[in-house]
């Protein structure tokens, strides 16, 4: 067993806290991408009372070898009544900011855009103050779909392109690089004031250039947020890990990040692409679109 790094060690969680978050989210019949995905950060998250829902889910239509998500389940047809379930947690747990994300479901013909806006109108109606962001797949490319999204007008856009160009085929077999890249593109265009995000995996075995060049690529695009994390294997059948990325590298990149006009960069060893996703209210503060 690989042994993790002191800064990859995480504080034990309040579980009184973490229980009354499940138990929100098992009296409402709602996933999280906190539990599916094992991050390392649910107990930090759900002692602060948030969590990233994960809807349409849990079942993957994709099997990326890197994500801990079942992909084995045969997806279900949508739930009319996920949307109102997914408005009444926001509204129990109070949150400021909610991060929605979903599974691939590549086996509808707009890929669920027409269930992240129902998602995103549900909380609206029951907590207006509270700020979205929508954390989407690529939709195999079907730029309606991603105009359907963009309708809802989430004050954020999230969409990973998760690692380097070289390590696609390995890593996320499915998708393809350039496809995420015009996501965001389109995203930025089609819809000015909604901000932009994206998000790598580190410790697959990309060099640090690559690294650099994807970020690079991002920019050019007009993403506004970045984050970048520590991949870690969630069982031995997989990816394998390639290495731990140490903090200075991680500094190092958010530096380069900050030079590149990042309106905001977040780049650790526990970084997640939800990860402290409420600093964005910050963010809308000091450059409003």
């Amino acid at each position: 067993m690989t042994v993790k790094p002191d800064w990859l060690r995480v504080k034990a969680p309040q579980w009184q806290r973490v229980g009354d978050v499940k138990t929100t989210l098992r009296d409402l019949g709602l996933n999280t991408v906190c539990e599916e995905a094992s991050c390392p950060n649910i107990g930090e998250c759900f002692n602060a009372g948030t969590a990233t829902f994960l809807i349409m889910g849990p079942a993957c239509t994709r099997a990326c070898p890197y994500c801990d998500i079942d992909f084995e389940k045969k997806p279900q047809p949508l739930d009319p009544t996920e949307p109102q379930r997914l408005g009444e947690a926001v509204q129990r747990m109070g949150l400021k900011h909610v991060v929605i994300t979903s599974v691939n479901r590549d086996d509808l013909p707009d890929g669920g855009a027409s269930q992240f806006v129902r998602c995103i109108e549900a909380v609206r109606a029951l907590m207006p103050q509270t700020t979205i962001e929508v954390l989407i797949p690529d939709l195999c490319g079907n730029w309606q779909a991603l105009e359907t999204i963009l309708s809802g007008q989430p004050e954020v856009l999230n969409h990973n392109t998760e690692t380097v160009p070289r390590l696609y085929r390995r890593v996320r077999p499915q998708g393809e690089y350039q496809r995420s890249l015009e996501v965001l593109r389109r995203s930025r265009q089609l819809s000015p004031t909604i901000y932009t995000k994206s998000g790598i995996m580190v410790g697959l075995g990309e060099t640090d250039e690559e690294v650099r060049q994807v970020m690079t690529e991002l920019r050019e695009v007009d993403c506004d947020i970045i984050t970048i994390g520590q991949y870690l294997q969630p069982t031995p059948k997989h990816y394998p890990l390639n290495r731990f990325v140490t903090p200075e590298e991680f500094e190092a990149w958010r530096v380069f990040g900050d030079s590149l006009g990042f309106l905001q960069v977040v780049s650790s060893p526990l970084t997640r692409s939800s990860y402290h996703a409420e600093q964005v209210q910050d963010l809308m503060k000091q450059a409003p679109r």
